[in-house]
């Protein structure tokens, strides 16, 4: 499994990515949201774009990086009546952290940190914020970098064929 994190996100991490990693669409990308004045995270992955909002963020979360991702990935597959190895079994893959490679995942997490943005503001906060109805939001997004294909049809499209 390989985990592209953007530049703030390494920051906040205090991590320096490791050797320069091809990418593939079975990486993940992650990003940190500053909303409400509180850290959170923005992960998808690059061939569905399937992904998941987790407010509330602490770097205690990320210490354990790998265990705090595929928990996450387990839930939020689990809240969408999808297997846990739709993504492969992200607990026993090699686990790197590399920086960010494509562009055109980064601008469709660019569109998605503006509608989490939006979310948080229009809930008066994130302790108002349904975030399971968020997540759900996103991955049922039309994205034209996807062939105008909602992500969670194309992981079920995944697990079908």
């Amino acid at each position: 499994m390989v985990l592209r994190c953007t530049k703030k996100l390494l920051d906040l991490l205090r991590l320096d990515p490791g050797p320069a990693v091809a990418s593939c669409d079975e990486d993940w990308y992650a990003n940190v949201l500053v909303l409400d004045r509180r850290e959170c995270l923005l992960l998808t992955h690059a061939a569905t774009l399937f992904s998941i909002f987790e407010p509330g963020l602490r770097v205690g979360d990320l210490r354990s990086t790998r265990d705090f991702v595929t928990a996450l990935v387990g839930r939020d597959l689990r809240e969408e009546g999808c297997p846990a190895g739709t993504f492969g079994d992200l607990r026993r893959e090699a686990f790197v952290i590399a920086k960010t490679a494509d562009r055109r995942v980064l601008g469709c997490m660019n569109d998605m940190a503006f509608v989490c943005e939006l979310a948080v503001g229009e809930s008066g906060g994130l302790a108002g914020l349904d975030d399971r109805a968020l997540n759900r939001w996103l991955r049922r997004n039309i994205n034209s970098v996807r062939d105008y294909q909602r992500p969670i049809d194309l992981v079920r499209e995944r697990l079908a064929g």
